[in-house]
């Protein structure tokens, strides 16, 4: 049997009224499992909070590596160019207009890879919109945030390898080849 009381008081004050008045009803009725809505809740979810809180760590761990991905990815692209931006030195570019054409390049790059990476998060999430409650699948402020942090890494992958580039003595880059 399940008995269901509503109180405005703290229900752990109102338990040994509980108690006297079920026992009164029947001295063998025993009052075990007791405890208020929100335990009975918070104890029903706990297994969906669990499967939120893996996922949601799982998602930042992806989150991190593609970070880190990202990073080595454009730091190796630019600095294979090291000899092309020597020669570009020579001939008389300026540090500033190399900086520049090379973080252009990362840009579009970076750019390309975070449209492709929303349409491909867009096709996929419907197949996992049955286990979003109260979400939808394609939340414009998460896809929004990823997307600008992967921007941002992307930039800043490109620019410390490029500045690096860019300051180089271009003769000591072309020995570089």
């Amino acid at each position: 049997m399940v008995v269901e009381i509503r109180t405005e008081e703290e229900p752990g004050s109102i338990l040994s009224q509980v108690r006297t008045t079920i026992a009164s009803l029947d001295r063998d009725l025993p009052l075990i499992d007791v405890r208020t809505m929100s335990d009975q809740i918070r104890a029903t979810m706990s297994g969906e909070r669990i499967f939120a809180q893996l996922t949601s760590g799982f998602g930042l761990l992806a989150l991190v590596l593609a970070c880190i991905g990202i990073y080595g990815i454009m730091a190796y692209a630019v600095a294979r160019r090291t000899g092309e931006i020597g020669i570009r030195m020579a001939l008389g570019a300026k540090a500033g207009t190399v900086l520049a054409m090379v973080l252009r390049e990362v840009s579009w790059m970076a750019l390309a890879g975070v449209a492709l990476g929303i349409c491909c998060a867009l096709w996929l999430s419907h197949f996992l919109s049955a286990m979003f409650y109260g979400l939808k699948p394609s939340d414009p402020l998460t896809l929004a945030s990823a997307a600008s942090l992967l921007m941002v890494v992307a930039i800043l992958a490109g620019f410390g390898p490029a500045r690096r580039a860019s300051r180089i003595d271009p003769i000591r880059a072309l020995r570089h080849e």
